[in-house]
């Protein structure tokens, strides 16, 4: 197969920045590079292990029988083989750093499979071609709305380009080339049908990931066209965001993941075609998630299950949704749904803002969901997982969820455990960025740099830091072009006043936060950058009309969202009983040994204070008079949100109450 080779500027033309390659960023050492060798050696074996073995999931097993390779039915979700691609994304991100020959040769064996189960015509779905294997004169692609072939696809396609990219074979890519052109062709002759079939539209995002590997402007014009055909969906809902046209929406609806995707997919779309009208909607969006329905962990989708457009004196327009965005300031903590991919797909909306703007309050939001309610969907020891991520948990739940609330090694729904997986092994993708001013630093942490800016000119940078314990950084210029060009350092949100020295000289102070600082000059081989980030605790309340946590606050230091578990209180505390001073003072303490975390954690530790005698007090009732608290002084001991639920089952919660 032909790909056209062009440079990476030619793609993206919306786009102020542009992403470094592939296996460009090594993480060198602290807290990535924890994440990033679990990974390697644990978090993606055992999933390959669930993945295979029939007994626990059928993802590869339907490959096979798709292939003709073993007899069988399909089981598991109808997204199941997308389940699977996202695996394998992860695999491809972890081989293209350490180029491990095990891997390689794994996704050769798994690539020749995943070939075989392919129609010659390009179409890929492994519950419809094993019916088809069976004699099924039914089975036909596109039958079912919520057959989810199209998500599938996409996550082919984004998964076949990495892999292309990190290995240079085309193997994954001519199946993925194939799958496009099955979608461009179908998409001509039954647009008005399949715009019904774009649920969690990962295709966006896929047959873009297609245009920019091979080149071909067909893929760009059918990212396009996939927006358009939304629009012809007649009686859509809110659950799918097709109840009005794309152009016309005015705030985060529906089903998050799905929403997310789309507003990723559609970011994607704008950096290749720079329709404004686009971009227009995407910042509405964004800025109703923001401000109005996005938890402070960065989760999303707040709803087990909601009504959308809630309460609405048009009733005919009402649509059952599930993990739904609610309205806005809707923030239930105990049933708080946040799906692991509705946080994920948060990133990957907010990773494309970024690159269309370069404004720091999208880096933002994808530091904090990658700290916060990404990364606690797995266990610290990289086997279990969460599908939903709440923000507190009581013991005596007096109702049912459908959903664990503590981790599980296997899940039935297994799109997030991969979704998570994938993420933390292509964590160092997000550090950096080109542009034509120079080189941008978006996440902090021990690492390399090795690539060109898009003019040619070879740059190499190494950080050393031991973010997100400590807000020192040093940035050293190990290779640099004879001309002057800028490095962009990111200041976070929360980091007002910080400070950067180079070579030992100050050269900026008490800069205000949410910003990118850009450092122009002509840089020598040896010279040091350093930023010093203030990371004091803050103590953070939430808008009063986030009604659950009115008299609550919350702790945050640097990116890092804490808790309090139960276990960390003293015997016969509980968790209830517990609430905050107003003028709570808590300091940092960092521990080499926590759970299962293969490398130190800062903790937090102050004094709070406890009601005596009180949860019992409330058995039976509903409401009672106010009476006067008895309030007694404890220790008390903050974890990191993301390493909740390593020490057994301990109520926790984030938002606290507050004894003013």
């Amino acid at each position: 197969m032909m790909i056209t080779e062009t440079p990476k500027q030619d793609f993206r033309p919306y786009a102020r920045l542009h992403d470094v390659e592939m296996g460009a960023v090594r993480w060198t050492g602290g807290f990535w590079a924890a994440e990033f060798e679990l990974c390697h050696h644990v978090m993606i074996h055992n999933m390959w292990d669930l993945l295979r073995d029939s007994e626990i999931s059928h993802a590869y097993t339907n490959f096979k029988i798709a292939a003709g390779l073993e007899e069988g039915e399909h089981c598991g979700p109808r997204w199941h083989d997308g389940d699977f691609y996202k695996w394998l994304e992860a695999v491809v991100h972890v081989y293209v750093v350490t180029h491990d020959p095990q891997l390689d040769q794994l996704m050769d064996e798994i690539i020749d499979v995943i070939g075989k189960s392919q129609r010659d015509d390009g179409y890929i779905h492994t519950p419809v071609i094993i019916r088809e294997r069976q004699g099924d004169t039914d089975a036909e692609p596109f039958q079912e709305r919520l057959d989810f072939e199209t998500y599938n696809m996409g996550h082919l396609m984004t998964t076949a380009c990495a892999h292309y990219h990190a290995t240079g074979k085309d193997s994954l890519l001519v199946i993925a080339v194939k799958a496009g052109d099955y979608l461009y062709k179908y998409y001509q002759e039954a647009a008005s049908k399949l715009a019904r079939n774009a649920i969690c539209p990962s295709h966006y995002m896929g047959v873009i990931d297609l245009y920019r590997t091979t080149g071909d402007p067909k893929y760009r014009d059918l990212g396009a066209n996939l927006i358009e055909i939304r629009d012809l969906v007649e009686g859509g809902g809110d659950d799918n965001q097709d109840r009005v046209p794309f152009r016309q929406q005015d705030r985060a609806v529906g089903h998050a993941v799905r929403a997310n995707y789309l507003y990723a997919g559609v970011a994607d779309v704008y950096m290749e075609t720079g329709d404004e009208t686009l971009l227009n909607t995407l910042e509405t969006i964004w800025k109703n998630v923001v401000s109005q329905k996005m938890y402070i962990t960065g989760g999303c989708g707040a709803l087990y299950d909601g009504a959308s457009p809630d309460g609405t004196p048009e009733q005919h327009t009402i649509t059952r949704v599930h993990q739904a965005y609610g309205r806005e300031y809707q923030l239930p903590n105990t049933t708080a749904y946040n799906e692991t991919c509705a946080n994920i797909g948060n990133l990957l909306w907010n990773w494309r803002m970024l690159a269309i703007t370069g404004e720091a309050r999208f880096a933002d939001v994808l530091e904090l969901v990658l700290y916060n309610s990404a990364l606690s969907s797995i266990s610290l020891d990289g086997r279990k997982f969460f599908y939903t991520n709440p923000l507190r948990r009581v013991r005596d739940l007096p109702f049912d969820l459908r959903w664990s609330r503590t981790r599980a090694s296997y899940i039935s729904c297994f799109c997030c455990p991969p979704n998570i997986v994938r993420t933390v092994a292509q964590a160092s993708h997000y550090a950096y960025s080109t542009s034509d001013e120079g080189i941008w630093v978006h996440l902090y942490g021990s690492s390399t740099l090795e690539t060109s800016l898009p003019d040619g000119r070879a740059v190499s940078l190494s950080q050393e830091s031991d973010y997100p314990w400590d807000g020192e950084v040093t940035l050293t210029v190990n290779a640099s072009p004879v001309e002057a060009f800028s490095i962009m350092l990111r200041i976070p949100e929360w980091a007002g006043g910080a400070d950067v020295s180079i070579n030992g000289v100050a050269y900026e102070s008490d800069l205000p936060g949410g910003q990118y600082l850009a450092i122009n000059r002509t840089w020598q081989v040896g010279d040091v950058i350093q930023l010093h980030l203030p990371m004091s605790v803050q103590v953070l309340e939430a808008h009063p009309m986030v009604e659950e946590v009115r008299n609550h606050v919350a702790v945050k230091r640097g990116p890092v969202v804490y808790c309090l578990e139960s276990c960390d209180l003293p015997e016969g505390v509980q968790l209830d009983d517990v609430v905050f001073p107003n003028n709570i003072q808590l300091a940092p303490c960092q521990v080499t040994s926590f759970s299962d975390h293969t490398g130190p954690l800062t903790l937090l530790q102050g004094q709070a204070l406890v009601l005596q005698d009180e949860s019992s007090a409330w058995a039976n009732q509903l409401y009672r008079t106010v009476r006067q608290p008895q309030l007694k002084p404890i220790n008390i001991q903050l974890i990191p949100y993301f390493a909740w639920d390593n020490r057994g089952e301990c109520e926790m919660a984030i938002w606290m109450p507050v004894a003013w």
